[in-house]
């Protein structure tokens, strides 16, 4: 495991406790350098989506933890927060999640013509993810061929 999988797995070893009697889940923890910054961010998630009073409670428990048991040398910036609507789909537990809701798809290259497909997850396996589009056609797509998926979100 290299630094950054370390922080994040050490991350997660303190937070899955917290969030757990809170009544939360982790969706994802990253250890990241933007412009020269450094920070730790936890996104959390809950049926219904997440409040900022959520996010202050696992902030206010998380951030003692992470002082006394130190593990990150660099200066950072500690942030929980929401995975926001058009989440990315990462884990298995977000494919199961995300059966029959709207996932929006870009791939590498061009299929068909297009490289942008929007689509109701109908399946899904370690190699492939299928979509129901708005035709009625069932479209497969190969999980390395894919640059992105999120959920669909329409304002």
């Amino acid at each position: 495991m290299n630094k950054k999988e370390t922080i994040e797995a050490q991350a997660e070893e303190l937070l899955i406790p917290i969030l757990e009697r809170l009544g939360l889940e982790l969706y994802d923890v990253e250890y990241v350098k933007e412009a020269g910054n450094y920070y730790l961010r936890a996104y959390i998630d809950k049926e219904g989506g997440v409040t900022i009073d959520d996010c202050e409670a696992v902030s206010r428990e998380f951030s003692p933890m992470l002082d006394e048991k130190n593990f990150i040398d660099d200066v950072y910036t500690m942030e929980v927060s929401s995975p926001g609507l058009g989440r990315p789909l990462r884990r298995e537990r977000d494919y199961e999640k995300s059966v029959g809701r709207e996932l929006e798809i870009h791939t590498y290259k061009a299929v068909d013509g297009d490289k942008i497909f929007f689509g109701i997850l109908t399946a899904y396996d370690k190699d492939t993810v299928t979509i129901r589009e708005e035709n009625g056609n069932e479209r497969t797509f190969r999980r390395p061929d894919l640059s992105m998926i999120r959920l669909a979100f329409d304002f």
